[in-house]
């Protein structure tokens, strides 16, 4: 059957958590949507309430970082059946009742993995260091990809059934850089919607003062690594989940 997996990692999201949920469809253009949680060694009640709003929860009993998060929630959201997957923060910074807008892309068979876009759309209270690193780091995947991206740091993603099996991301600390750069280079279609975004009101962000210390060394990494492009076989099996 199809349906869509929504995918939320979390750390210590208490507050923020059940603000999100409620917001998320129950279906999408007549597909049934599953929640999922992958909690990242969270000490507050962050699992408890994913529970008692119906979402299934997946749990690392240390905190592994959100590159480890998101490559769970990809793993699960497979092995789950999803036809789509989407990850979104669980910070409430994402629009989650905008989840179907970057859905439909991949329903429609236009894309295979798709970026919730701040800068195609609204963004409400970022502070300046934060716009101009999101601004550096997407410069740096369009270099490198030889692609327009205006922002390859979004917090709210969906992929097709054959991204979620074939993503690869090669560490643990963060997510967003190599995940596009393993996808694009493999030939899964990149497209950006535009979506509202608010700072967050509550709760501690994943991001770190040492981000790009720890960021710029994945990407090296990445970039230098051997990808093979997708098959004709794999790329058939890209396009037979929505049939």
């Amino acid at each position: 059957m199809k349906k869509i997996v929504v995918f939320l990692p979390a750390h210590n999201e208490e507050v923020s958590l059940p603000l999100v949920l409620k917001r998320i469809p129950a279906e999408i253009d007549g597909l049934p949507v599953e929640t999922i949680v992958i909690d990242d060694g969270s000490i507050d009640a962050t699992s408890e309430i994913a529970r008692q709003h119906g979402a299934i929860v997946y749990r690392f009993e240390n905190n592994r970082g959100l590159g480890a998060a998101v490559r769970e929630g990809l793993l699960r959201s497979y092995e789950h059946g999803a036809t789509v997957a989407v990850m979104i923060d669980a910070d409430n910074e994402y629009p989650a009742d905008q989840i179907p807008d970057v859905v439909r892309p991949i329903l429609l068979d236009e894309a295979d993995y798709v970026f919730g876009s701040r800068f195609l759309g609204t963004v409400d209270g970022m502070r300046l260091y934060r716009y101009i690193g999101n601004h550096v780091f997407t410069w740096l995947q369009c270099v490198l990809l030889k692609r327009r991206i205006h922002d390859g740091q979004s917090g709210m993603r969906a992929f097709s059934r054959a991204a979620c099996k074939h993503a690869e991301i090669i560490h643990d600390y963060n997510y967003a850089q190599v995940l596009t750069l393993n996808l694009v280079r493999k030939g899964f279609r990149l497209h950006e919607v535009p979506i509202r975004y608010r700072v967050r009101e509550a709760g501690k962000s994943f991001i770190r003062f040492n981000y790009i210390q720890r960021v710029l060394p994945a990407i090296y990494q990445e970039w230098r690594r051997p990808i093979v492009p997708l098959s004709s076989e794999e790329r058939f099996e890209r396009k037979e989940h929505l049939g």
